[in-house]
This record gives C-alpha cells, sequence and structure tokens, in this order.
C-alpha cells in the first residue's frame, strides 16, 4: 500500500456534530467497491487524552483509502472515476455544509513489535498533522524518519505506525485541496489504550525529541479516531 488518499469533514457550527449511521453506510458502499483499492480506513470521532496536546475537537468524518498503484488512486478519482459517487445528491446529506478538505499521500510505514488488534470493539488511531513547511524539507524529513517513529514503537500497545508524506497528483472531487508537508497515524486497541500511551514515558521521550526538530511552521494538530477497516 504505497499511496493514500484522505479526505475529512470539519464541522466548526455545532457543539456535537455527528454523521448519520446511512452517510456512513452510503460511503462506505462506494468505498468497498473501489477498483484498485487496496485497503481502507474509516473514521469517527473518539476521545483520548495527550498530557501535552488539546487541539480542539476532531473531525466529525474521514477516510483513509490506500492503493498500490498511483494510476489507480488517480482512475479513482478522476471526473468520471468510481470516487465521484460519494458527492451524488444525498450521500454525506447529514454533513453537508461541512468543512472538507482532501489530500494524497505517499505511505511509509515503520514496524511495531505486536501488530494484532486485540479489541471487540474499533481500534483508535491518533492523527497527527503537520500543516509546514518546513524550512528545509529533506533535513526536516530525514530527522523525523530516523527519530521519531522508532520512539513511536516505544509506546505501550501500539499496533501501526506510518508516516505520510506530500505527493503531485491528479484528482477531480469537488473538496477544497491541502498540501499538509506530512502526516502520521499511530493505532492502538481502544481509546484508552491511546490514552495509556500518551500518558507513557515514551511520550515524553518524542516531547524531548520534538524539541531536536529541524525548524518548521505551522504546529501540528493531534485527532483521536475510531477506524473501520474497509476491505474491497
Amino acid at each position: 500500500m504505497r499511496f493514500a488518499y484522505l479526505a475529512f469533514f470539519h464541522d466548526d457550527r455545532q457543539a456535537n456534530p455527528a454523521i448519520a449511521d446511512e452517510d456512513v453506510d452510503a460511503a462506505r458502499r462506494v468505498i468497498a467497491t473501489t477498483p484498485g483499492l487496496a485497503l481502507a480506513n474509516i473514521y469517527l470521532p473518539e476521545v483520548a487524552t495527550d498530557m501535552f496536546n488539546k487541539d480542539g475537537p476532531p473531525p466529525v468524518f474521514g477516510f483513509q483509502l490506500y492503493f498500490d498503484e498511483l494510476a489507480d488512486m488517480e482512475a479513482a478519482l478522476a471526473p468520471s472515476g468510481h470516487l465521484q459517487a460519494l458527492t451524488a445528491p444525498g450521500v454525506l446529506s447529514s454533513i453537508a455544509g461541512s468543512r472538507p478538505t482532501q489530500q494524497a499521500m505517499c505511505v511509509r510505514p515503520f514496524p511495531v513489535d505486536n501488530a494484532g488488534v486485540r479489541t471487540s470493539g474499533l481500534p483508535c488511531s491518533y492523527l497527527v498533522h503537520y500543516p509546514g513547511p518546513a524550512e528545509d524539507m529533506n533535513a526536516w524529513l530525514y530527522h523525523y524518519v530516523t527519530h521519531h517513529p522508532q520512539l513511536m514503537r516505544g509506546f505501550p500497545g501500539i499496533r501501526h505506525i506510518e508516516v505520510l508524506s506530500r505527493l503531485d497528483w491528479c484528482g477531480s472531487l469537488p473538496w477544497p485541496r491541502i498540501d499538509h508537508m506530512q502526516r502520521n497515524r499511530v493505532m492502538f486497541d481502544s481509546p484508552a489504550a491511546l490514552t495509556h500511551a500518551l500518558q507513557s514515558p515514551a511520550r515524553l521521550e518524542m516531547r524531548a525529541d520534538y524539541k531536536t526538530f529541524p525548524p518548521f511552521s505551522g504546529g501540528s494538530l493531534h485527532f483521536p479516531m475510531s477506524t473501520e477497516a474497509v476491505h474491497p
């Protein structure tokens, strides 16, 4: 899974926005039948506590579609591509008026010691966004991928680590594009397991490494999201 297409929907208009179950079902059906899809995640907001970061409410909805080939992803996003069905009238209607964003990226997976999820419910991902830019993108990325994921591996109960890097891509879905310089995703069995990890000594080690990052602007955003795997 070398490439990923990500879309998120933020809704700041109400205190506790939520997407309707039928809209999630409709999106799931479209996503699962995407030609060339390797795997997808559907994201819904969760609650976890980080000892350092408080970035406000997570997106009301999101999804991340993985592809082995860039051509397959771009075909799905083309003007007549399969994913145009997500923008049809009545689809995602319960979050009409929300603030969507989209981006395609390269996927860099990193090893964990125990990858198997052990939960009867949905696992919980911690999605981290670095809007950027960095003063020197090469220095930033080299430092990050050679230091930070190795510290993430020390989180108790971590099941997945990936770093996503920018990509030039073709796509015709009507949502606004963004160009974050980087995103990360780590995954745990539950929001409680994520909170436990974010209070652990590994979190302090990551904070210390954060202070050594090459100069960058834009800060970082952190969102806990339940993670439903959708297989093609």
